[in-house]
């Protein structure tokens, strides 16, 4: 009787083998993550990137906020020299009121020519924002106003001087002074919302019943 022999080697199932992943494998699989990753920030950025209209938006308002620190800027300027020039006079004003006596007729048509010179400064304001816009319009109204007192002063009636015609007189120039004063808050406000720091550009007349006075903050400081 023949031994048994086993089934030859050929027909043996190979011997199991641990799977794991190739260099093939893991090279697809990394391109594939790389390309994943690009795809999703390529999508992030177009989601978060401002559109053509919101970019242009942003200019425009970075444009107007930088024309409106400049157009600030002058007009504070504009309000000191103007100031300077206005306040002898209506203090000029309360004091001839005070004595009952009218300034001579040479210093009125004097006066007539500067306020002519300030008034013309205010004639064609440039368009800024509503803020910078109220103060403006404030400082130029002021300045119409004090024309006005000096307008009638240069009167006959007033020239001659009763007490009662330079009291009226004196009472428009106090009232240019009280618009005056609201007007350069305003403008003190701006100049701090700007960054410049508070700038007093308030009218040196002796005061005015209801006029606004400068705080006590040094020019040029924030609060």
């Amino acid at each position: 009787m023949s031994r048994k022999t086993g089934r030859p080697s050929y027909l043996l199932a190979p011997p199991a083998r641990t799977s794991r992943p190739t260099t093939r494998l893991l090279l697809g699989a990394a391109a594939v993550a790389l390309s994943a990753g690009l795809l999703g920030g390529l999508i992030g950025y177009s989601v978060g990137r401002p559109s053509q209209a919101e970019a242009g938006i942003a200019q425009l308002q970075e444009a107007e906020a930088e024309r409106d620190v400049q157009q600030i800027i002058e007009l504070t300027d504009l309000a000191h020299r103007t100031g300077g020039e206005l306040s002898p006079i209506l203090a000029a004003i309360r004091q001839a009121s005070d004595a009952g006596r009218p300034p001579e007729a040479a210093q009125v048509r004097q006066w007539q020519q500067t306020m002519r010179k300030l008034t013309e400064q205010f004639a064609d304001p440039p368009s800024g924002t509503t803020a910078t816009n109220v103060a403006r319009g404030g400082l130029r109204s002021a300045v119409a106003q004090a024309a006005l007192a000096v307008d009638a002063l240069a009167l006959p009636a007033a020239a001659t001087g009763t007490g009662e015609q330079l009291a009226l007189v004196a009472r428009q120039a106090a009232l240019a002074v009280t618009m005056w004063s609201v007007a350069a808050t305003q403008l003190d406000q701006i100049n701090i919302d700007a960054g410049q720091g508070h700038q007093h550009v308030h009218l040196d007349t002796g005061g005015a019943d209801g006029a606004f006075a400068p705080d006590g903050t040094p020019e040029g400081h924030n609060d």
